[in-house]
């Protein structure tokens, strides 16, 4: 019985910090800002914007996502593709984006670059050469955002000490079990966590589907190559900025994280990396998110005591509770997800518990076909070279090569 109290104590710990989570994002979809209207003479006023999008494969949507962002009601900005190599499927989407809009400033850069080992990073690393304007976003291939969009954001750089501007992050169009899962973790624990941190702790956490900042801010904390070497560039960057002293501000316009076919490897795959990576950076702060898993510490009585009438209770009101929370906040946010699929939120919240326990296991991620060893604050280090699936990676790696220049 004492077994059951100290986690019936656990999960009450877990449901308070979860309704401070819904208390936050009900306070950032209540919040507005005055924008300036693009029609006014004040339109002139605004910063040109690089807008720079480093792409590697095709995401869901992905033709969809990238003419979002030339379609901006924004008097003067550039849109940068950059990719590494002119076979990664997605410069033909690029390439078909640029060819509809010929009037738009957007350029497609496809440089090898190798100064670092995140290859997000080293793909940025050459378009934030090329470009032109002093203010530049930062923006993932997978998002999709409103025609109001920049000049939303770009309002909070008015203030000369903001440094970093973030957004809210919305998972859309679920067509599979997989993005089901992946939507629903990004529009409740995701966008609650995002929400709670910055309104109640002031801990400001930057996810990289959408950051604006001057270039002058960012080569002050040692521009892109500062962070060349780390897994969590996004967080690492508004970290930096914020011990520069500069603000990093949550902007309330969503953006859309667009995720349809989703397996659910993938879903796994991510999560676990994701987790691997907060466990490096937040250290003992880690456990906080196994703390606040309400139901997964709800369903443990189950487990290490008894399935008993009051354990079995318990666990489906806390599950109800949980259904409902994430209801609410759905609702706030207005997201697409079918209301009958909130009935799924306790199943993936019990994937996402046990997947909180592989990275204090395990300190290697694959991302993008490379296989890293991730430290401390998520600073990568390669995989052993004499490892069976560094050799298996190369073969692989070789024979792609050779098609790629037969068909040349």
């Amino acid at each position: 019985m004492t077994i059951f109290w100290i986690f019936f104590g656990l999960t009450i710990f877990g449901l308070v910090s979860y309704g401070l989570q819904i208390l936050a994002v009900h306070y950032y979809t209540k919040r507005s800002w005055h924008y300036p209207d693009m029609g006014d003479q004040s339109c002139q006023t605004v910063p040109p914007i690089s807008l720079l999008k480093p792409l590697r494969g095709v995401d869901d949507n992905l033709f969809d996502n990238l003419e979002s962002f030339c379609l901006q009601d924004y008097p003067l900005y550039e849109v940068i593709f950059s990719l590494q190599d002119y076979n990664d499927p997605a410069y033909k989407v690029a390439r078909k984006v640029k060819d509809k809009y010929p009037q738009k400033d957007i350029r497609i850069i496809v440089e090898r670059c190798d100064l670092g080992l995140n290859p997000k990073v080293n793909n940025l690393i050459p378009a934030y050469r090329i470009s032109r304007y002093q203010h530049i976003l930062i923006s993932d291939s997978n998002v999709k955002v409103d025609r109001n969009y920049l000049r939303e954001i770009v309002e909070h750089l008015a203030d000369p000490s903001v440094g970093l501007v973030s957004n809210l992050i919305q998972g859309i169009n679920g067509r599979s079990i997989g993005s089901v899962f992946e939507n629903l973790h990004l529009n409740t624990f995701i966008i609650g966590s995002v929400c709670f941190l910055d309104r109640f702790l002031k801990m400001p956490c930057v996810i990289g589907k959408s950051m604006l900042m001057r270039k002058a801010d960012l080569e002050a904390i040692g521009g892109l190559t500062a962070v060349k070497d780390v897994l969590a560039e996004d967080y690492v960057i508004g970290e930096k900025m914020h011990k520069a002293g500069r603000k990093v501000m949550l902007s309330s316009h969503f953006i859309y994280n667009v995720n349809e076919y989703w397996g659910m490897n993938k879903f796994l795959n991510r999560h676990t990396r994701w987790g691997k990576l907060r466990w490096k950076i937040g250290g003992i702060k880690y456990l906080s998110e196994l703390l606040s898993n309400a139901v997964f510490m709800s369903f443990l009585p189950i487990f290490m005591w008894n399935p008993s009438k009051l354990t079995l209770s318990f666990t489906a009101f806390v599950s109800l509770f949980k259904v409902a929370g994430d209801y609410y906040i759905g609702k706030k946010i207005k997201s697409d997800l079918n209301p009958f699929f909130y009935f799924l939120s306790p199943v993936k919240d019990l994937v996402i518990g046990v997947l909180w326990f592989i990275p204090i296991i395990s300190n290697t991620i694959v991302w993008r076909g490379n296989r890293y060893l991730i430290g401390r604050e998520s600073l990568l280090s390669p995989y052993p070279e004499n490892s069976i699936w560094s050799w298996r990676y190369k073969i692989m790696e070789t024979i792609k090569t050779r098609i790629a220049w037969s068909t040349k």
